[in-house]
């Protein structure tokens, strides 16, 4: 009940504060892969990166912090004709890990529908599609969209896309391989993780049973957009490869790896004169988790999963005409249980109850380059104090 509250109060103020219907042609949120579609040449080149510095703080002990070159992603598209382009995102982590992040063909049926393929980024919340290091506050992206819709999340499929300019909607809409949950390396689901040790990232990934994935965002107030997203589907399994379907035993094992999920998500973005709210909640439906967690050996997945965040700032040099740059101070309140509900109480744990505050500054000294320094201060239900980080890092995006 706090968190709906919290989510509602949210939305009225951003609400009330701006009720001027404006201008619906144009959406002021596009990521970086929807601008290379709109671009007029037939290659276009682009970017993002982040370096980051952490440094853990404990009064009682001297601890080492780690410096890392945490993504570097170069992003190609190519536009065939008006209608067909191709979309690429290669992204190289910590230096030493490679991955193709997106890699989509866009055909644009009319002015209202698009039809994509290939692998593409889950329509689910704010960071997972728009998670370039420069539209977020905070070194680290918030730990929400790590545990409860674990960022970043692609997967391959198909399906529509488009934006009803006069309706003031954007929409997307796909049918996309589901989470790994079991394999011959065993569950790939938990309490500790989460959803994130089963994304398949469209790497040599196998489907069981396809998953269904839809977000509407709306954006005719003013400088408002609000979300709402759902991810529904099973878990894959090994299982079901080469399973003979009169084997009742072997049925019986492989319908115990699987695991149903119903995600839903809902968002919020406003800025009016330099004041940059956002919110974000999640809830996550976990079906046979009972099941799971015993054919797969006493694990500690819940059955209800809800994480959600409130994070307002304020670009103080906003009332400067003069000055070009932005500077913003910001906080940011987040609470995430990926135990919300267990089947099992007796395998529930408090470690995976956390709320975490984080407050900084970020320097936009030029469009795609930025400066962001923070503390985070986090704690477990279990915890008497929150554990402190101090993070600073470097951001680009071209």
């Amino acid at each position: 009940m706090k968190t709906k509250i919290l989510l509602i109060s949210f939305l009225f103020v951003a609400f009330a504060a701006q009720s001027q219907i404006t201008d619906s042609t144009s959406n002021q949120y596009t990521n970086i892969a929807t601008n290379l579609i709109q671009k007029d040449s037939k290659l276009t080149i682009g970017g993002y990166g982040q370096v980051d510095y952490n440094q853990p703080i404990n009064s009682g002990t001297q601890n080492t912090g780690t410096l890392d070159v945490h993504r570097l992603v170069m992003l190609f598209g190519y536009n065939f004709n008006e209608r067909t382009s191709f979309v690429s995102e290669i992204e190289f982590e910590h230096v030493k890990e490679v991955y193709v992040e997106q890699a989509f063909l866009n055909y644009r049926i009319n002015n209202f529908i698009n039809f994509r393929a290939g692998l593409m980024l889950v329509p689910m919340g704010i960071i997972n599609e728009y998670h370039e290091p420069t539209t977020f506050n905070g070194v680290e992206r918030p730990m929400v969209d790590k545990y409860i819709a674990p960022t970043t999340w692609r997967e391959i499929g198909f399906g529509f896309t488009g934006n009803v300019t006069r309706a003031s909607l954007k929409y997307q809409a796909y049918l996309m391989n589901g989470f790994n949950g079991y394999d011959d390396n065993g569950a790939h689901l938990s309490g500790k993780n989460g959803l994130r040790k089963g994304r398949q990232k469209g790497a040599v990934s196998y489907i069981s049973s396809p998953s269904l994935t839809a977000k509407v965002e709306y954006y005719a107030i003013r400088g408002l957009n609000v979300g709402l997203s759902g991810y529904f589907g099973k878990t894959q399994s090994t299982l079901f490869d080469g399973l003979d379907k009169n084997d009742d035993s072997a049925q019986a094992s492989a319908d115990s790896s699987i695991v149903g999920i119903a995600m839903v998500g809902v968002d919020a973005r406003y800025s009016i004169s330099g004041l940059l709210l956002r919110g974000q909640l999640y809830y996550n439906s976990l079906s046979n988790t009972d099941q799971y967690n015993a054919f797969t050996g006493g694990n500690d997945l819940g059955s209800a999963m809800l994480g959600y965040y409130i994070e307002a700032g304020y670009n103080i040099f906003k009332p400067i005409s003069s000055i070009k740059t932005e500077l913003i101070p910001f906080v940011r309140y987040e609470q995430y249980n990926t135990q919300h509900k267990i089947e099992t109480p007796a395998i529930a744990n408090d470690a995976y109850n956390a709320n975490i505050i984080t407050a900084g500054l970020g320097w936009k000294m030029a469009k795609g380059a930025m400066l962001k320094a923070d503390m985070q201060f986090s704690k477990a239900a279990y915890d008497n104090e929150y554990s402190k980080t101090f993070n600073a890092g470097v951001a680009v995006m071209f």
